[in-house]
């Protein structure tokens, strides 16, 4: 995948991409967050971007915050760091937010809109190849409902997460994405049940380290 002097890739994300640290309100280290962990495992012939930002959706407009769609970052996001060799989107978490009202299959629809947005500005990618690996986010745990953040995610939240994954694996086939998933390896904190723990952007960075060396 190497073209020119590093493999340039973008991390699409949301605060589980930023780092937001459930423990205590702030932020992991950088060496700490998967993608500063992945950083580290790729080595000096790859750069890592964290383009990571708490409260983004795929493509739905949140009524109480501005700058969280996805939908209209991407492209500026994809210009900024041209030329893009991959780009990880790793969304979900904020679009299964009650006052959404989406469906699971709605959230899987908003991405495959975000992707067909992507793959439409071919130019920020090496060769004009736009190129995509869908990571869907970790299911929220039924738990949430014992603590504070449920009350601002809403009802459903949990039940949706736990469809993305399969809707996820197959909008990126339809649309010839690369796809991870990374449930069977890493689950959501024990302190708030839908951000990662310290211990899961280890287990996540390490397996996405894996995935990305057999793309070409």
């Amino acid at each position: 995948m190497l073209v020119g002097d590093l493999v340039n890739i973008v991390c699409f994300g949301d605060s589980n991409t930023h780092g937001y640290n459930p423990e205590n309100g702030g932020r992991y280290s950088k060496n700490e967050r998967w993608t500063g962990i992945l950083q580290n495992i790729l080595g000096n012939e790859y750069y890592v971007i964290e383009e990571g930002l708490s409260g983004r959706t795929t493509v739905f407009n949140d009524p109480l915050f501005e700058g969280l769609s996805g939908l209209d970052y991407i492209v500026p996001c994809l210009m900024t760091h041209e030329p893009v060799d991959l780009l990880i989107i790793m969304l979900g978490t904020n679009d299964t937010k009650e006052r959404f009202g989406a469906s699971a299959e709605a959230i899987a629809l908003g991405l495959e809109r975000l992707i067909k947005k992507v793959q439409s500005c071919e130019v920020a990618f090496i060769n004009n190849k736009p190129n995509i690996l869908v990571v869907p986010p970790l299911p929220i745990r039924e738990e949430i409902k014992s603590v504070e953040c449920f009350h601002t995610m809403g009802r459903g939240c949990s039940e949706k997460s736990y469809k993305l994954a399969s809707l996820y694996e197959k909008s990126s086939k339809t649309l010839g994405c690369h796809y991870f998933d990374p449930s069977p390896y890493a689950i959501c904190s024990d302190y708030d049940y839908m951000h990662l723990s310290k211990e899961s952007h280890e287990v996540l960075a390490k397996k996405l380290s894996e995935v990305i060396k057999t793309i070409k």
